[in-house]
């Protein structure tokens, strides 16, 4: 093995080791790095610098706003109106409640763009009843925490951001990459739970007066994906200023119109906000110095070219490694500081197999919201299963048949992206690589 070899060895096994140990992700990656520094040229001020510049992108900035929004929608009980909705909508059928957990998470990724965000309300206001009407608690924990994986995937998403931030992709195409993905999860999260789970209450069905009513009352949240998407789509906002919008949105209209009440509460929950902003920054951060030594040590290259020696130039074969590699990953580390570590390596493949940068980050995406409720990190799920009150082990063994849903919707990605990239075509053409026809009006696609 070179030296090279040897140090990328040795910062992957302190990382590894000290994460094992309980030492949280971000100090774990650092100690990495700095011990692997004393054995380069590179003096550690260089490195603190590298830290830094991990985190000063503007494009970042869009990440505290998302987070905000969410926060702000959750503690005002403004959801409660998106759930009734989603009741009027759906509730009527098989399995009424599990429905209607995946029809909210629809609506609320449209609002948040946080995983987190969303298993604590579905856990808080769904899982108490679901509990009433006899659904097994391991069965709500896997539904809730599959379900809650819609926010990475439905725009506006916090792991799109980060990862067209780091990679110099377009975060809108992303977004609207990542709608066909987000849906076919949502769809087969449904049929799962029509065929394969509880029964439930069964309800009766909503009139057109009620489901018109319960529309009406959840019109004033609902703006907001409208805001985001609109403000990108028309060119009149960057991401980070459709965050603010909708913030502002959200502080001097939603809820002076729905909950007035709550207004004195915004000072703890934008402090709250910084605090939940600070757990992903330093992780950035850390990341950051990690993929920079993990590059300049040629790790990226290295693997680089055991991928395309195993695949060769197949686009579709070395997105099926990289989702391997990323299902493995997506394991045992986090979902952003595994972006910002092995970007490098994406960025490699994706320009050797002349491969869509968004077609290949919403196939990254996908696998590592796939990652989110597979063992033994599996944060949704640990978070789930922690509130709804059920052993992680039990939680776990229900999710394994909804993983086949993650995966159909993996292949489906990679091996259809002109569907994939339909909507990043037709409405941010630029974003996927396309140009204006020189002779007249319209792009050119490649």
């Amino acid at each position: 093995m070179t030296t090279n070899g040897i140090l990328i060895f040795v910062m992957a096994f302190l990382f590894l080791f000290l994460g094992y140990l309980g030492v949280p992700v971000a100090f774990a990656l650092i100690a990495g790095v700095l011990v692997v520094t004393a054995f380069t040229p590179i003096g550690l001020p260089s490195m603190m610098t590298q830290l830094f510049n991990g985190i000063d992108v503007e494009a970042l900035l869009a990440v505290p706003f998302f987070l905000l929004v969410g926060e702000l929608m959750t503690s005002s009980d403004v959801t409660a109106r998106m759930i009734k909705l989603s009741q009027a909508l759906i509730g009527h059928v098989r399995g009424g409640l599990a429905q209607v957990v995946t029809v909210f998470s629809m609506f609320f990724a449209g609002v948040s763009g946080s995983s987190a965000a969303d298993v604590a309300v579905l856990s808080r206001s769904l899982g108490p009843d679901m509990k009433r009407e006899g659904y097994n608690p391991a069965f709500i924990a896997a539904l809730i925490a599959s379900a809650s994986t819609m926010a990475n995937l439905i725009p506006p998403s916090i792991m799109a951001v980060v990862y067209g931030a780091t990679g110099n992709v377009s975060i809108g195409g992303l977004f609207l990459g990542g709608v066909v993905p987000g849906v076919l999860v949502g769809l087969g999260l449904m049929i799962y739970s029509h065929f394969f789970g509880p029964v439930g209450m069964m309800r009766p069905r909503s009139s057109f007066g009620e489901v018109s009513a319960a529309a009406r009352g959840a019109a004033v949240p609902l703006v907001i994906p409208v805001i985001i998407m609109g403000g990108i789509l028309s060119g009149f906002f960057t991401p980070t200023e459709a965050g603010v919008v909708a913030v502002a949105y959200i502080v001097f209209v939603a809820i002076p119109l729905l909950n007035r009440g709550y207004l004195r509460r915004l000072p703890h929950d934008m402090a709250m906000t910084g605090l939940l902003y600070s757990i992903p920054l330093i992780t950035i951060a850390a990341a950051s110095a990690f993929g920079w030594m993990l590059a300049y040590l040629r790790g990226p290259a290295v693997v680089s070219e055991w991928i395309s020696h195993a695949a060769g130039n197949d686009p579709f074969m070395i997105m099926l490694l990289l989702v391997l590699l990323f299902i493995i990953v997506g394991d045992f580390i986090d979902a952003i500081p595994a972006i910002i570590i092995f970007m490098p390596i994406i960025t490699e493949l994706t320009k050797s197999a002349d491969i869509n940068p968004v077609h290949m980050g919403v196939v990254i995406i996908v696998t590592l919201a796939f990652g989110l409720i597979t063992p033994p990190y599996g944060i949704a799920l640990l978070m789930a299963s922690k509130f709804i009150g059920v052993r992680f082990g039990r939680a776990m063994f229900a999710s394994l048949p909804i993983y086949i849903v993650f995966l159909a919707t993996i292949v489906f990605c990679i091996f259809f992206p002109d569907i994939v990239l339909w909507l990043p075509k037709h409405f941010l053409p630029e974003s996927v690589g396309c140009f204006k026809n020189p002779s007249g009006s319209g792009y050119i696609c490649p």
